[in-house]
């Protein structure tokens, strides 16, 4: 091996090695600062129109968009965490009624089944009743395992590490919004005029596609929201109007859909006895669900610059090869391909 080959080999082993120690050592401790950094591009936007439109200075637009973005994400965890804590507590609280009602249902239908089953064979009905009143007795232990109030209680002992981060990642995204200007001229110092260009190009495209992706979600989130009142309105109206927003605030989170909330409200009525709202709770599940997958490529398609169907086949494939969080990655890596066609970082004019 030549000596040239040597250092190359060298260099690109100590930059595997720098990286492999990033990803294990640095990234996890690092969240915050990314997600900062993410934020920062995301609202650069935002900062552009207020500056614009009411002819500020750049801090002026900075102080003003980031003061709304706090208090939007201050009201929003508290509520989200007021509401937790308190149904978490509930939970706890209710959870021996429960397995009594559970209790209660398994006894009914196992004297039904044993009524029903005279005619079959002893050691048949005997096999059944006892693998079922296993997993009973397990899925009973396990309620009673994970919910205690010493799992809330170690849950809210990590509050205020969770709390630091928070801070750290509202300073450094108030930072990285002000200084957003000085470290792109910093990159783009080390590219080419025509480099630049098309890095510019291509981020600013970024910015328009994520900004373009939370809003087709709240969008979504909007019709589904109304989807969700006339049904509960319909099947549970003493519940519907706060029903409706826990199910309108879960499904403005990317990913978690409306179901998470209708499966188990489902499922319980129909373990307690009540089949008619429980059917009724699936088929409204079901209903939001499809529209979901039916309006949500549509929506994003038109917003983050992509074709339904090429929306559809991305979030598809990414679901199928990166699990959940392919929904988001997979149209984010088309539009990635995408935009560095058009600026020329990618290149192909070739016929078969």
């Amino acid at each position: 091996m030549s000596g040239i080959s040597k250092k190359v080999f060298l260099i690109a082993i100590l930059l595997f090695l720098l990286i492999a120690l990033f990803f294990y050592y640095i990234l996890p401790i690092s969240i915050p600062l990314i997600i900062a950094v993410i934020t920062a591009l995301m609202l650069e936007p935002a900062v552009k129109f207020v500056q614009s439109k009411f002819k500020l200075k750049r801090q002026f637009s900075i102080i003003i968009v980031f003061t709304i973005f706090t208090l939007i994400l201050a009201f929003a965890i508290f509520f989200i965490v007021t509401k937790a804590i308190s149904q978490g507590i509930k939970l706890v609280e209710d959870a021996p009624g429960y397995i009594h009602e559970l209790t209660v249902m398994w006894n009914h239908y196992e004297e039904y089944f044993s009524n029903a089953a005279q005619d079959f064979p002893d050691e048949i009905v005997t096999a059944i009743t006892e693998e079922v009143n296993n997993f009973l007795e397990s899925f009973m232990l396990s309620l009673k395992k994970y919910v205690k109030i010493e799992n809330i209680s170690a849950f809210l002992s990590y509050i205020p590490n969770y709390l630091v981060s928070f801070l750290v990642y509202l300073i450094a995204l108030f930072m990285f919004m002000i200084d957003l200007p000085k470290l792109r001229a910093g990159i783009y110092k080390y590219m080419t005029d025509k480099t630049s260009e098309k890095v510019k190009f291509m981020s600013s495209r970024l910015s328009s596609v994520i900004f373009g992706f939370f809003k087709a979600q709240f969008l979504v989130s909007l019709i589904i929201m109304l989807a969700a009142f006339i049904g509960l309105i319909i099947i549970a109206p003493k519940v519907a109007v706060i029903m409706t927003l826990v199910i309108w605030i879960i499904d403005l989170i990317p990913i978690i859909g409306s179901i998470v909330i209708l499966a188990p409200w489902s499922l319980y009525h129909f373990f307690t006895g009540n089949i008619a709202l429980g059917t009724k709770l699936a088929i409204l599940a079901v209903i939001l669900l499809v529209i979901r997958r039916t309006v949500e490529p549509k929506v994003m398609g038109q917003h983050m610059g992509l074709s339904p169907l090429a929306t559809l086949i991305s979030m598809f494939l990414g679901l199928k090869l990166l699990g959940i969080l392919g929904l988001i990655i997979g149209p984010t890596l088309l539009i990635v391909f995408k935009s560095a066609k058009e600026a020329g970082l990618i290149k192909l004019n070739f016929k078969i």
